[in-house]
């Protein structure tokens, strides 16, 4: 698979939470940041959103947005309107005056990933990811958005389980939105699949994690010397190549060990380890416990594992 299929095959991601957002009038609420990637899409009226660290962004019908990883924030109709603290609910939401018709509407709501793995490839994301209406319009994120409101609108047996598989969708179709730029973006996965030369290293790495890689080796697939490779690599991912393919290899370990169908020796040799005394060495180093104490623990082991 590609990086991005990786990623996502590893985060298997599920709607935890779906709900209705409705407001009227005039409304401020603030959220702290909270544990769970969350995403709003609006199917009527407009507001403001601004995260703790950034300035205002204006939504308007049809826009949609992600958050990897949801910061402090806080969506008001207008400026200056004081604000109310609110905890994330499962349950429809309304905000401002509480009777007549809404002038704003949308749904919102937070993805469930697997855990084991998803500090370390959520942190391979950007923190926001914003698709106006007029981006989308017209393509196939678009009609995945009117597709959404369509059901939204519905009744129909099978409703529920069609909005999730349609949010799954939307979260990859974002992940991957071709209008992402490379300029602004932080550090990690999509900004360097954005780099065409980088883009060939890394699909080189995760088609083949047992190769031996090297710098001089991954330089030359993406046509650069080994310098300039090895910081371009550094500056779009956050760390160097080979500490990536490190990372790597652990979270698909990670995973393996979790999923408990595979041995210690054959999760050595599919993540490129001579043996599986030379894997269960470098898991302990990075981990901080052994592979097989981890399987042991499950997803309790989760606590005891570094970011990174």
């Amino acid at each position: 698979m590609d990086p991005l299929s990786d990623i996502i095959a590893l985060l298997r991601p599920t709607a935890a939470i779906s709900k209705p957002i409705s407001a009227r009038g005039n409304w401020c609420v603030s959220y702290r940041a909270y544990d769970a990637p969350g995403f709003t899409i609006v199917l009527a009226g407009g507001c403001w959103l601004k995260l703790a660290d950034g300035e205002p962004i204006r939504l308007s019908q049809g826009d949609f947005i992600l958050l990897p990883t949801t910061p402090a924030f806080t969506l008001f109709n207008k400026p200056g309107v004081p604000c109310i603290p609110v905890e994330p609910t499962a349950a429809p939401v309304r905000h401002g005056e509480m009777e007549g018709e809404p002038d704003y509407a949308a749904l919102g709501g937070s993805f469930r990933f697997e855990r084991v793995n998803a500090p370390l490839l959520l942190s391979l994301l950007p923190g926001m990811i914003h698709i106006p209406a007029s981006e989308g319009r017209g393509t196939r994120f678009g009609h995945i958005i009117a597709l959404f409101a369509e059901e939204c609108a519905t009744d129909y047996p099978g409703r529920e389980a069609i909005l999730q598989r349609l949010i799954e969708l939307l979260l990859i179709e974002a992940l991957r939105w071709r209008s992402l730029k490379r300029e602004g973006m932080s550090a990690g996965l999509l900004h360097a699949l954005r780099d065409p030369a980088l883009a060939r290293a890394l699909r080189a790495m995760h088609a083949d994690m047992r190769a031996r890689w090297t710098i001089a080796g991954l330089a030359r697939i993406a046509g650069m010397s080994r310098s300039t490779f090895a910081a371009r690599f550094a500056e779009a991912l956050g760390c160097g190549a080979i500490e990536y393919l490190a990372r790597w290899r652990m979270a698909f370990a990670r995973d393996a060990l979790m999923r408990g169908d595979k041995s210690l020796d054959r999760i050595a040799d599919e993540v490129g380890y001579e043996s599986a005394s030379a894997f269960s060495t470098a898991f302990r180093k990075r981990s901080g416990m052994a592979p097989g104490r981890f399987a042991r623990l499950g997803v309790e082991g989760e606590a005891a594992l570094p970011r990174n």
